[in-house]
């Protein structure tokens, strides 16, 4: 068995000594890489934890903010007995009182003609956000605020013609005038009282209602209290 010259033997052991070097070297930059990547997904993975922390915690302090211009009524002293005949409210819109026992339909209704005071405010009652306007509004704001609605359970939309402002929002006890479909007011009256804190009647129904013919004239469904 012949063996190795001295020189040979040299060059062999340079070789494996480079070769492990290189090995080194390319697990040093595989863990730099890797560490780099790690990095970079953590780093994503934080900034969309901290944006969604963030947005979250504007919603919950717009949700708290005061609603500036916002009307209230004591709730306790709203009347909730139900009655067959008109009833006579002392705000336009009525935003509670007595009313008749059967709800307007408001899983994002928008009724182009007006809905009967008694039946919408029953709707109130069941935590729905009555969205009104006049002759007043703008086209464009209607059309906007329509579309909100329909896509917005408990809620219902309708003509008030003798209402101060051109565009009213209502909740049982609550109220506000806005400026247009792009108020924030609206939104942060949506988040707060669809289905909100003010509702009496928590998870009562907003289906099976009253609706409107093509007259305009209420047709009774089977839901009443």
């Amino acid at each position: 068995m012949s063996t190795a010259s001295p020189s040979r033997k040299a060059r062999i052991d340079e070789m494996r000594r480079a070769e492990k070097a290189r090995d080194r070297r390319n697990k040093i930059i595989a863990f730099g890489v890797g560490g780099a990547v790690l990095a970079g997904v953590v780093g994503f993975g934080v900034y969309v934890f901290t944006e969604q922390s963030d947005k979250k915690e504007a919603q919950v302090a717009a949700a708290k903010a005061p609603i500036r211009g916002e009307k209230a009524w004591d709730a306790k002293k709203l009347g909730r007995t139900h009655v067959t005949k008109d009833v006579t409210y002392p705000m336009t819109p009525p935003v509670g009182g007595d009313h008749h026992q059967a709800w307007m339909n408001c899983q994002g209704d928008v009724y182009t003609k007006p809905v009967p005071d008694k039946h919408a405010v029953h709707s109130l009652e069941h935590g729905a956000v009555w969205v009104t306007y006049n002759d007043k509004a703008a086209k464009s704001d209607v059309d906007a605020l329509a579309a909100k609605v329909r896509k917005t359970q408990y809620s219902l939309m309708s003509p008030v013609r003798a209402q101060a402002g051109p565009i009213m929002l209502s909740a049982w006890g609550k109220q506000v005038t806005v400026d247009g479909a792009d108020d924030p007011r609206v939104g942060q009256f949506f988040t707060r009282y669809v289905m909100g804190k003010q509702t009496p009647e928590p998870g009562a129904a907003c289906s099976n209602g009253v609706t409107l013919d093509g007259a305009g004239k209420p047709v009774l469904g089977g839901g009443m209290e």
